[in-house]
């Protein structure tokens, strides 16, 4: 990573297991929670954890991964503007 943001990860692939991990342990608490009890709700923070605080911030770390390095802000003369960045 070029630069440092509060959700990105490192690489798409992990934070793609990241988001297995994360929504697994959420959807494995309650779905569980008929066959283990309330031993399944053990789960949740494993969930919460992987997805680092909940379901938006990960989506909003995926768009973050994909965008890294792709976009760039430019601002000049006051104007602000994201353009694509250009291959080197």
């Amino acid at each position: 990573m070029t630069r440092s943001t509060t959700f990105a990860s490192a690489s798409l692939t992990r934070h793609l297991v990241r988001g297995v991990i994360g929504f697994g342990g959420l959807i494995g608490a309650f779905a569980f929670l008929p066959v283990v009890g309330l031993y399944s709700l053990l789960l949740l923070p494993l969930g919460v954890l992987a997805l680092r605080g909940c379901p938006m911030c990960w989506t909003i770390g995926l768009l973050e991964t994909i965008s890294n390095g792709r976009l760039r802000r430019a601002c000049d003369d006051g104007r602000c503007s994201v353009a694509v960045a250009a291959r080197e």
